[in-house]
């Protein structure tokens, strides 16, 4: 666990990690899904300096509803090319596009 979590935020985490490992998650797999709510968790009450996702959002969420930076991560992903220069609505538009 990070040096920065206070004992709340360990609390959080064995709780997260173990309701995980209770629906059949690996080991490995149940730490990274608490110590990432841990963190987003964190992220949202502005006790960590990175306010910005390092994501591409949650899958459910359409495209339009998702931030800037979620979608530049996705463009990312899917190697779209001149991502850098574009606007969320163009993002979005070249990431629907395939």
């Amino acid at each position: 666990m990070p040096r920065a979590w206070n004992a709340k935020d360990e609390r959080q985490y064995e709780h997260v990690k173990q309701s995980e490992l209770e629906r059949g998650r690996d080991e490995d797999r149940a730490e990274e899904i608490a110590a990432r709510t841990v963190n987003r968790q964190r992220r949202e009450e502005g006790r960590t300096p990175n306010k910005r996702t390092q994501g591409t959002g949650n899958p459910n969420t359409p495209l339009q509803q998702r931030s800037k930076d979620e979608l530049y991560n996705l463009a990312k992903q899917r190697r779209i090319a001149g991502r850098s220069s574009m606007s969320k609505g163009q993002l979005v538009e070249a990431i629907s596009r395939g």
